[in-house]
């Protein structure tokens, strides 16, 4: 009973991360910190799939799953669990090329739009800070005055 409790629990975080990798640009745009785990995550989701590679939570929630008396399954997670509910046939490379380039496209934009955002937010902030005698904002965020000449 542990170990199907272990693979069930690999397969929900299986499909979290994979969400995440998809996704998880939109919370960066709500937490930018966030990028330092999500990029790597991407890279990896993104890299897993032009390889035609499989994730090691794959073989692992196999190993629970023959460890509770059940046969493990051929193959990756996305051809197990969500090919079947997105697709009707099996896992071909160019689905893997098609899922990496909507991991890639998804993100580029998330991550281009953080960073055209912060370069906007940067060149309002330096012309605020260039003009004499107006409020001006520093790095703690509390506005100063730039005396007059």
């Amino acid at each position: 009973m542990t170990h199907r409790v272990l693979a069930d629990g690999i397969v929900v975080l299986h499909l979290l991360f994979i969400g995440f990798v998809v996704v998880g640009g939109v919370l960066v745009l709500r937490w930018p910190g966030l990028a330092l785990v999500h990029l790597p995550a991407a890279c990896w989701g993104a890299a897993i799939e032009l390889s035609g590679g499989i994730c090691p939570l794959t073989p692992l929630e196999n190993q629970f799953r023959q460890g509770a008396g059940a046969a493990g399954y051929p193959g990756s997670f996305i051809e197990h669990y969500l090919l079947p509910i997105i697709y009707p046939f099996g896992l071909t490379r160019d689905i893997q090329y098609g899922l990496a380039a909507v991991v890639i496209v998804v993100n580029l934009s998330v991550y281009g739009y953080l960073l055209h955002r912060h370069r906007r937010l940067d060149t309002e902030v330096g012309q605020q800070n260039s003009q004499p005698g107006k409020p001006s904002v520093n790095a703690t965020g509390v506005g100063a005055r730039i005396p007059s000449e």
